[in-house]
Formats: structure tokens, sequence, C-alpha cells
């Protein structure tokens, strides 16, 4: 058997109808993870429905209910491989109420393409995401302006530049460091610059999306920090017991290890650990797993516990600070405000109790102390006190289980991190 390639998993990223499906199902096309023959069934099916030019999407988009409405609601996991690298693809939705997903899968990724149609430039969920895969922590990033074959005229190297300059004021001012993020103009229905430079962009210098991916840099497994799993579900399977489902996110767990489930405050076992339907011996970050707890039953733990060893158990807060950002918000927002706070797989209503200070979200330096409110485009720092119990760890502790998305009224209202935790 050859030896298995480094993984990494990548979140395509983006406003709706800019190109991310119709990219991501080309490049698998162009890697081989597509047969041709399905792309010319999908084509015949599209032209059909008057849906053409949708047939790369359509690799992505194989939920019945997509392809009905031409977008992208769930995350996709494809993989696709590059001669370095295999990639499992979180396809992030661009839809604005198909954030939560959005989340999920931007807090999973090791690096994020942002997808941007030249024609267009920067819309107001670019501007999101963007955010939120700052703050979500997704340190490597590559910038593919789309739709260079509608500009005009196409492939216009003026209107590239253009949005390039635009879309740089945007990272710079979430913290990216611009110089270190590969700008290439491609036109995913086309082919151009995705797998071979492209005739009709001879003004590019630089590289495919393709060498790009292979340039990313595979991140550091977090083993030596202490374990953490949330858990996503738990089953309870007769004649095995009650299995818990859930992705590392850091640490090792090994057979027979003793576990905690906090906030829940169970004790087990580990009886067993399940990964693509075969037991193995132990788990490492990023892996998705089953296992089988000696000790505990389907009532006592749920979705959003986190499961960790005794000697240093998940935290649970009493209270905690926190630095966020505000993405939007109709009005604006003051002490006393209760939205949902998603961190990890837990979804808890939490109150913003007090507001420390308002920063400058381009440096980071207080512009003001004990702000009467905050709103869309402002960072601050508050203090937070969770409805019922919650995990949550310091950022600078455990990133993975750190960082956090507040929704409300059906919108991602901000991102952000926890500085600190005063444990209950």
């Amino acid at each position: 058997m050859a030896e298995a390639k480094p993984h990494l998993n990548l979140a395509f990223i983006g406003h709706v109808d800019h190109g991310k499906s119709t990219t991501v199902g080309r490049m698998m096309f162009e890697t081989g993870a597509v047969d041709p023959h399905v792309i010319d069934e999908y084509k015949k099916e599209a032209s059909a429905k008057g849906k053409a030019t949708f047939e790369f999407a359509w690799v992505m988009d194989s939920l019945k209910e997509e392809r009905e409405r031409g977008v992208t609601i769930d995350i996709a996991h494809q993989r696709f491989d590059t001669d370095k690298y295999y990639f499992t693809v979180v396809d992030c939705p661009g839809h604005r109420d198909f954030v939560k997903n959005m989340i999920t899968g931007a807090s999973q990724a090791d690096a994020a393409v942002l997808i941007v149609a030249a024609p267009d430039g920067v819309m107001a969920q670019t501007r999101e995401h963007v955010f939120l895969a700052r703050t979500l922590g997704v340190n490597q990033l590559i910038v593919a302006l789309n739709k260079m074959d509608a500009t005009t005229p196409p492939y216009d190297e003026k209107r590239f530049n253009e949005v390039k300059e635009e879309v740089s004021k945007l990272l710079k001012m979430v913290g990216y460091k611009v110089d270190q993020v590969p700008f290439i103009p491609i036109s995913a229905y086309e082919g151009d610059n995705l797998i071979k430079l492209s005739e009709r962009t001879k003004w590019y210098k630089g590289s495919t999306l393709l060498a790009a991916l292979n340039d990313l840099k595979l991140p550091e497994k977090p083993t030596k920090l202490p374990l953490r799993i949330p858990v996503q579900d738990v089953y309870t399977i007769s004649g095995v017991g009650t299995v818990p489902v859930g992705r590392v996110e850091t640490g090792i767990m090994k057979k027979n290890d003793k576990i905690v489930f906090q906030p829940a405050g169970v004790f087990g076992e580990v009886k067993s650990i399940e990964m693509h339907h075969e037991e193995v011996p132990e788990a490492y970050p990023g892996d998705n797993i089953g296992w089988n707890v000696r000790g505990v039953g389907k009532k006592d733990i749920r979705r959003g516990d986190v499961c960790g060893h005794p000697e240093k158990p998940p935290t649970v807060a009493k209270e905690f600070k926190a630095q966020i950002v505000v993405l939007q918000h109709p009005s604006a927002i003051t002490a006393g405000y209760t939205p949902v706070f998603h961190c990890h797989t837990a979804q808890i209503a939490c109150t913003i109790t007090e507001l420390l200070a308002k920063l400058d979200p381009r440096t980071g330096a207080v512009k003001e102390q004990n702000p009467t409110f905050i709103k869309a485009g402002d960072a601050a720092i508050v203090m937070v006190t969770p409805s019922k119990p919650m995990v949550i760890e310091n950022v600078k502790e455990i990133p993975q289980l750190g960082r956090f998305a507040i929704r409300d009224m059906g919108l991602t209202i901000a991102a952000g991190m926890c500085m600190d935790v005063t444990p209950r």
C-alpha cells in the first residue's frame, strides 16, 4: 500500500454566486476525483433544467434540494488529491441563512480559498467570511479572483488589480499578512489558471491554483495539548453501549483511558475507538471518531459536552472575558444582551454582562474604555456569562476550543475568542 499523503482540510469561502462550488467541482474534475462522464451527465441535466453552466457546481451540490434551488446549503465534504496532499474540501455555503454551517466548516479548516468574482468585487458576504475565517483561526489563505472571462474586456488586468487592491484592504483590516497571500486570476468555468497557466492572462506572473494549494503548509497537530473532543452526537448501540461521536480537536485518546465529560461531570473509561468503521488503538487531532464508553449512559451526556482526561479536564466557565468583532446588528449591542454563542459543538445562550473596551479592529488598540454600546464594525472586549454550564477554553492555551460565533435573529452577529475564563 502506498504511503498515505498528508491531509489538509480546505474551506472554500466567499459570497453566494461567486463560483465556489464551480471552482471546487472543476478542481475535482481536473485532478481526476470526478469521472468525465459524470460531468457530461450533469451537463445534460443542467441544460434540461435551464441551469446551463452549473454542471461543475453539481459535483458539490449533491443534495437534490440544492440542485433545484441552485444554492449550496449544507457543507459538502469531498476529497481530491494533488501530487503532494489529499484535501478534504469543506465547501462553505455563501448564503446568509447558512452561515451556521459556514462557521462549522471554517473552524475545521487548515486553510481557505476565498473566491471573489472579478466583475462584482467585494460583497457583503465576502467581508463576513473573511472576518469569520480570521476569528475562527484560519491562518493560511489563497484568493482566487473568479469569472475573469466575464470582465470588460475579458481577462482584464486592470480589473484584476482593482479587485486585488479592494480585497487586500479587507484582509489587512482583519490582520492577514497580504504579502503572504497569493491572488490568482481564474475562470472556474473555462478552467483558466486552475491546473495550468492560461494563455489568456499572459500578464499574470504568479502560480496556478493547484500550485498554490501545493504550497500550503501542514499545520502542526496539537498532540501535546490536553485531550479535547467536543461531542457531536451520542448513540446507544445494542450489545455495545453508549457511543459518543466527535472530532478530536487536541491531545490523544487511547483505548482504556479514563475520561471525563464536562459540563456533565460524568466519568468513564474508553472501551474501544472506531474510525471509518474500523477499530483503532488511539485517536489523534483531526480524527473523526466514535468511542465506546464504559460507565456512561446515553442520558448522561449530550451534544456540546466535551470529553477530556480527568487530570486536565475541560474548563467549565462561570464567566469569561472575550474579544469580539461585531459583523452586523440591526441596532446596537449594550450590556444585558443575550444571544446564542456557538462554540465547538455547543450552542448556549450567554449574556454579555459588561462592555470593557472598544478596540480599533485594524490594530487592536483600545479606542474607548467601558463604552455604553458597540455596533457593526466594532471590535470589543466584553465579559460574558453563560445561561447554563458551558465548556470554553482560553484561546492562548487551547485555541481550538477558544473561538466562537454569536448568532441571533438568524444572523451571525459577531465572532470572537475567549481571552480568560473564570471556572465554575
